[in-house]
């Protein structure tokens, strides 16, 4: 399988961790701001965290750092 990538959105404060390539076709809200991102299959394509500074500060902080 492979490495997800992790994506951070500054202007929308969102993170964005991308399982595979492929189409959303819906998404699920499993926490207050966190949704599960699903293809046609049901399959878990990805995972979005609204507002993930309040809750990520310090892993943001370093995926910051390593773009620089």
């Amino acid at each position: 399988m492979k490495k997800p990538s992790v994506h951070f959105d500054l202007d929308s404060d969102v993170l964005y961790i991308v399982t595979k390539k492929g189409p959303e076709e819906e998404f699920v809200e499993v926490a207050k701001g966190v949704n599960v991102e699903l293809d046609k299959k049901k399959k878990v394509v990805g995972i979005e965290i609204l507002n993930a500074s309040r809750f990520l500060s310090p892993f943001i902080k370093k995926l910051h750092l390593k773009r620089a």
